[in-house]
């Protein structure tokens, strides 16, 4: 079953029996981009709607769990975390092939590239105090206030996550990557103790996960929830400043070699500092840990790409394969980690 389709009438015939108001017929077009959950934007007489899926055909178990980001975006309604509005979730199966959900579309703009150049100085610092505001706003939810207590277990979040992250790498692995085992062994050897820090994570929070208001520097709203738990907020702080060591442009996406200063955006020590400040926290130690993790994941995430593309179930094969490549450049980037506080 083909990843990039989308069988409309069915849709629509779903919708109408499901969601008030909805009125067919259905046009689809799927967004450019993403390697998860295939992502459709829907037109139809009753409105704009966005639809995402789970790929079809064989998949990692607890991979791709729409249900899950349909939950939590419903949850986060009213809270100071601006989200779409979730519309219906279809668990059935047999309607499209796999499960699915619809949601609001929001009319905003998706910055790719960190450096933004079509932006003023004081519009990019602007956008990265949003970012900083809406991650710590995430890590303040009441998370017993929206029902989303039982949404993660309870113990030592980076310990878990380095075990189900390992597995899934295990299962996805196409040839041996020395420096993936290397820093597989040193996070478990590594592990830092539970402090008790237990709050909302978004599991992939970086800025083109992020929607910003058309004529503003608002960010109005956080896409992507697929990897969202209940967790330690450091992971999702360590993970913006993980991509920031990328290289700029392309698949990198980062700001590596960038001269920062000069176009207003902030270095990895402030970023980090404001949002110490928000959370009231005094600093964050041992700092390297929570990188390292950030580039493993990140590393047994596109190694399962690489495999869905190698499968034929990738959204887009092409860029699967050329993501794969990536993996050992992850691994190497978390060894460096290492070496830092």
């Amino acid at each position: 079953m083909d990843a990039t389709k989308l069988d409309t009438e069915d849709v629509a015939a779903w919708l109408a029996d499901t969601m008030p108001g909805f009125q067919g017929p259905l046009r689809a077009e799927k967004f450019a981009g993403g390697q998860s959950n295939p992502t459709f934007a829907l037109s139809s007489p009753s409105g704009e709607y966005v639809l995402r899926r789970k790929p079809p055909g064989t998949l990692l178990k607890s991979a791709h769990a729409v249900d899950r980001e349909f939950r939590v975006q419903k949850a986060l309604a009213g809270t100071d975390v601006p989200v779409a509005e979730m519309h219906v979730l279809c668990e059935d199966d047999d309607v499209i092939g796999s499960m699915f959900y619809v949601m609001q579309r929001i009319n905003g703009r998706n910055f790719d590239d960190p450096r933004m150049p079509d932006l003023t100085n004081d519009e990019r610092a602007e956008v990265f105090d949003q970012m900083n505001a809406v991650l710590a706003a995430i890590h303040s939810v009441d998370i017993g206030a929206v029902g989303l207590s039982d949404y993660g277990p309870e113990g030592n979040y980076f310990e878990r996550q380095v075990g189900r992250w390992t597995k899934q790498y295990r299962a996805s692995e196409t040839e041996p990557v020395p420096a993936m085992d290397q820093l597989i062994d040193w996070l478990e050897a590594n592990m830092p103790e539970d402090d008790g820090k237990r709050t909302l994570v978004h599991g992939d929070y970086r800025l083109d996960n992020l929607l910003f208001a058309p004529d503003d520097t608002r960010c109005v709203a956080v896409l992507d929830w697929e990897l969202s738990t209940i967790g330690h907020p450091y992971a999702d702080l360590a993970g913006v400043i993980m991509q920031w060591q990328m290289p700029p442009g392309g698949a990198g996406r980062g700001l590596q070699g960038v001269d920062r200063a000069a176009l207003g955006i902030p270095s990895d020590r402030d970023f980090v500092g404001k949002y110490c400040e928000r959370m009231g926290l005094p600093g964050i130690e041992k700092f390297g840990f929570y990188l390292a993790f950030c580039f493993f994941r990140m590393a047994a995430i596109i190694q399962g790409v690489k495999k869905r593309g190698l499968d034929g179930n990738a959204s887009d094969p092409e860029r699967a394969a050329k993501m794969g490549s990536y993996v050992p450049l992850f691994a190497n980037a978390g060894l460096e980690a290492t070496k830092h506080g």
